[in-house]
């Protein structure tokens, strides 16, 4: 398995955990971070990893883009910052939104700024209990980014993102789990277990129709009823002539639990 700098990589069975690894900077983002994690993505789905798990090493998931130079190369924001995001934000959030696989966000600590957008870019998103959630943005005179508009308001509504994104105060893991804007809820030092124990879940499931569903979800956020019926419907002639269905009509006939392959 490739040795990265920025992130780690590790693999049990078909979920691979890809972790921030800047811990000293509390996982603060650069361009180098986008291009490594993009490259663990796109290696984990050449090895055939069925689902993917996204978390932070440390007492932080990310406190967000990293705004200074740390004198080892990085040389901190450039002046036009949304041709970064092009370059590099915008790809690596792209590819997340495509993936064919589900994701499973690990959040181990608090998680702020272009790091919640890649927190709740996961399909499942695992939160601590003592974490909070920062759009942080308006605090340096900025806009919310890396997609985090879309998702906040999508998730809570209109009001409690504009809250968010306004005033930039933090939301507490309760409070974040009542507005929909993560999944569950759980001690601390059990977050990482809990988010690779549904991701393995996920992996066992049927890879094929989760990757439809990721997509027929996003669809019906920006189609009227009646696409979405389109979408159903063209999606579940797929899903109906796949591998999977197959072995859940006949474990039904058995009487036994379906074996899915991903197939």
């Amino acid at each position: 398995m490739t040795t990265y700098r920025f992130i780690k990589v590790s693999r049990v069975g078909d979920v691979v955990t890809v972790t921030l690894n800047r811990p000293d900077k509390l996982n603060a983002l650069t361009p180098a971070m986008f291009g490594e994690m993009g490259a663990a993505v796109d290696a984990a789905l050449t090895d055939g990893a069925r689902a993917l798990v996204l978390t932070g090493e440390g007492r932080f998931f990310c406190s967000g883009a990293d705004i200074a130079p740390d004198g080892a190369g990085y040389e901190g924001l450039p002046e036009d910052l949304g041709a970064l995001l092009d370059e590099h934000y915008h790809p690596f959030m792209r590819k997340l939104a495509a993936l064919e696989i589900p994701v499973v966000s690990a959040l181990n600590g608090p998680c702020a700024g272009a790091g919640l957008s890649v927190a709740l870019a996961g399909d499942i998103v695992v939160m601590g209990e003592r974490g909070y959630l920062l759009l942080a943005f308006v605090n340096i005179a900025l806009v919310p980014d890396a997609g985090a508009t879309w998702l906040v308001a999508r998730s809570a509504g209109r009001a409690r993102a504009l809250e968010m994104a306004l005033l930039g105060e933090r939301m507490g893991a309760d409070e974040a789990r009542a507005a929909g804007l993560v999944t569950r809820v759980v001690a601390d030092e059990m977050v990482l277990t809990e988010a690779q124990r549904l991701a393995a879940r996920l992996a066992a499931g049927p890879t094929r129709a989760m990757g439809l569903i990721r997509r027929q979800v996003a669809f019906a956020l920006e189609q009227g009823f009646d696409a979405t019926l389109d979408v159903e419907r063209d999606n579940q002639s797929i899903a109906g002539r796949t591998g999977d269905f197959a072995e859940a009509i006949r474990a039904f006939g058995e009487k036994r639990k379906p074996q899915f392959s991903g197939r």
